[in-house]
């Protein structure tokens, strides 16, 4: 399981943009984290970037996989059901729900998803 946020266990950098501007600021090798927008999502294809992308709808979902995000990351409600479209379609993307805290973990895990990720990262 992914847990990404955890203070007791070490994450890979990450930084949430609003702009592509942002992107400039970023570390090499970070994964940049967004909410799902098109010209991100086209722009980091292009530019071979990790990324994050924050979906709401499984349509958002599939597109981000579709141009190589490295993590689909969303709410409860719609991780199941991602993570059960990922796992027939073979995704590379990683599903990942959105926790607040550390209480959350055995749930996810029970729902078979591939990894959280805190909501402090993300804004």
């Amino acid at each position: 399981m992914i847990i990404i946020g955890d203070e007791l266990i070490p994450f890979e950098e990450t930084s949430f943009i609003k702009e592509i501007e942002n992107i400039k600021n970023t570390k090499a090798n970070s994964t940049i984290l967004f909410d799902f927008n098109e010209t991100f999502l086209k722009y980091s294809y292009e530019n071979n970037l990790f990324t994050g992308v924050i979906v709401h709808t499984l349509k958002e979902a599939l597109y981000a996989n579709a141009l190589h995000a490295k993590y689909i990351i969303c709410d409860k409600p719609l991780d199941k059901t991602i993570q059960d479209i990922a796992e027939n379609y073979m995704f590379d993307s990683k599903i990942l729900t959105i926790i607040e805290a550390s209480d959350e973990l055995e749930i996810v895990a029970m729902n078979k998803i591939d990894g959280v990720i805190y909501k402090n990262l993300l804004g």
